[in-house]
């Protein structure tokens, strides 16, 4: 008698396949409340209290000056025009402007106090001025970096190096995600109506040596929002459901005999692209938000702006989505500085100030962490001594602002020098940034690791991160 497993043909093994596994993930597929397609995170209990629930990080790329939003400087608008003090630059890393003489260039723009608090802020930013008393504006920060690449690399991943996990794939990997559908790690991208921005690479939110079902998933603000997201001509939902179950039921039973991540990754991955054919539709469709909604955040359906993208961060959050990243692009004043700050500043205002509010309104702000945050600074020297005048990078300090998630309100928090080249009172790094958004998370940063090349690897690094303590409420 012919032995029935030998003689089983692979289209019989895979439809039996198919019927057991397979069977039962076709049923968690097709009932999202079955499927717990994201990940539990590995942290299990947290060490300590969590206050935010979920971080929405809005990334300005290119280096806002601070000198025309954040940190005005009365004695540098004096100075205007007259020689930068030697004191204050020899010896110092600079970036376009080595070796050339330096001028100092006073502010732009004039300030305005807001709020309870009498926080100072551009005449540009209005709108955010109108919630002055719900954010903490930090005047600073420094960081290590002074070219973008590198300094994007630095912000998002604490290394100026390639290859390290970017922040939010650190948390989606202690914390895992709330969200059924989605995925726990979401990048969108939106573009200033300016001059050419240089690129955002997608290693910029990339998991490194962490399992890649951490990596972040764009979403694209124009067009499909996920490239092959529909269905090819003919191919029904239980159809495309049934083989990604056959697949999967294949992955698992390769996985029982192998201990490799990447099997589980790609397991999840299937679950997560098909669940996200029918979520994502319906999550960047914004038509159903309203007129008013639609008019607090100064957007339209389908524009691809960073308003809209702000509003589909509130969606993204409602939908338990635990890490949010919007990058708004083409702040990079070299030159024009005078003419782009206030297109650039405009395209943004009124969207943080409406992602505030409506958080507020929902009952989502006191459990949401806010950042606000180019990759560096400028500096207080012109770039140019003519015409299009701009401000060249700059690391020694930078303006930045948080909310949410037991930030203190209203607190303005740090002070740079007079003609503000560096940070001198409270200064603060980028893993000290990290280290306080990992503690209102609930993570214990020095604890918070992963074997790597024989070492303990932590997103805020072995330098003696610390928490920012005064900005906590």
């Amino acid at each position: 008698m012919m032995n029935t497993i030998a003689a089983q043909t692979r289209r019989a093994f895979l439809g039996r396949a198919s019927q057991g596994l397979g069977g039962i993930a076709l049923a968690s597929l097709m009932s999202p409340n079955l499927l717990q397609a994201a990940s539990r995170g590995v942290l299990g209990k947290l060490p300590l209290p969590q206050k935010a629930k979920r971080v929405i990080w809005l990334t300005m790329a290119g280096g806002p000056s601070q000198f025309e939003l954040f940190d005005y400087k009365p004695k540098l608008a004096a100075m205007d025009g007259k020689p930068m003090p030697e004191s204050f630059t020899k010896g110092q890393q600079l970036a376009q402007l080595q070796g050339q003489k330096l001028v100092c260039k006073g502010p732009m723009f004039g300030f305005v106090r807001h709020g309870q608090c009498q926080m100072e802020l551009s005449e540009l930013l209005p709108h955010l001025g109108s919630v002055a008393d719900d954010i903490c504006l930090v005047r600073s920060m420094t960081t290590d970096a002074i070219n973008h690449d590198p300094a994007h690399m630095f912000m998002n991943t604490g290394s100026q190096i390639a290859g390290r996990p970017s922040m939010g794939a650190w948390i989606t990997y202690g914390l895992g995600s709330e969200a059924e559908d989605l995925p726990g790690f979401v990048v969108m991208v939106s573009t200033g109506k300016g001059r050419t921005p240089q690129p955002i690479a997608a290693r910029q939110w990339s998991s490194g040596f962490l399992p890649s079902k951490y990596q972040g998933v764009q979403l694209r603000s124009q067009g499909d929002p996920v490239l092959y997201l529909t269905s090819p001509n003919g191919v029904t939902r239980e159809r495309q459901g049934a083989d990604v179950a056959a697949i999967n039921a294949l992955n698992k039973q390769h996985a029982a005999l192998c201990d490799d991540p990447e099997i589980a990754t790609r397991i999840a991955q299937y679950e997560m692209a098909f669940q996200m054919q029918a979520s994502v539709p319906e999550l960047m469709d914004i038509r159903p938000e309203g007129p008013k909604t639609l008019e607090l955040y100064g957007c339209t359906p389908g524009d691809g702006s960073f308003a809209s993208n702000c509003l589909l961060a509130r969606r993204l959050a409602e939908r338990g989505t635990r890490f949010i990243q919007l990058y708004h692009r083409d702040w990079d004043h070299h030159s024009l500085l005078r003419e782009e700050l206030p297109l650039r500043a405009k395209e943004v205002d009124r969207a943080c100030m409406a992602l505030i509010t409506d958080l507020k309104q929902r009952g989502l702000f006191d459990d949401t962490l806010i950042v606000f945050s180019g990759e560096f600074g400028r500096t207080p020297m012109a770039q140019g001594n003519k015409g299009p005048i701009g401000r060249d990078h700059h690391n020694k300090a930078m303006s930045m602002w948080l909310a949410g998630a037991g930030i203190q309100r209203g607190l303005t928090f740090g002070a740079t020098d007079d003609l503000g080249y560096a940070a001198q009172e409270n200064i603060t790094t980028v893993h000290d940034l990290h280290a306080t958004m990992l503690h209102q998370l609930g993570i214990q940063h020095d604890a918070f690791s992963f074997k790597f090349q024989g070492l303990d690897a932590k997103l805020t690094g072995v330098e003696g991160a610390k928490v920012i303590k005064k900005i906590l409420s």
